[in-house]
């Protein structure tokens, strides 16, 4: 009889849990602040979305790590906020200097 009674539990146990879990997820994901480009430097060291658009971007291929460096709200040399993907991360991208150009962006960032 115990055996038996173990299995339900164990079901009812794991269902709170999921239950715990779908309601805890979305509240840390809301907590996450949104910040315009301009206000990112009041923020270094925080995990947090930098919100912009990719105005210019350059993809160095001869230099050290072939960086690519995608320019928000303000061209280079003017630039607010600058997000860098390294050579060895651009395959996660595409081609992102020309794929991304003049679209808005909302990244999860540690600035």
């Amino acid at each position: 009889m115990i055996e038996t009674m173990a299995q339900p539990m164990r079901g009812l146990r794991s269902l709170s849990m999921l239950v715990f879990c779908l309601r805890i997820v979305p509240g840390l994901h809301a907590q996450t602040k949104k910040l315009a480009t301009a206000r990112a430097r009041d923020h270094v060291g925080d995990r947090t979305t930098v919100c912009g658009k990719v105005v210019s971007s350059q993809h160095a291929m001869i230099s050290k790590g072939e960086a690519t460096f995608l320019n928000l709200d303000e061209p280079y040399p003017r630039e607010i906020f600058t997000i860098l993907i390294w050579g060895s991360d651009r395959e996660k991208f595409g081609a992102p200097e020309d794929q991304y150009k003049g679209l808005p962006m909302s990244e999860l960032l540690n600035i």
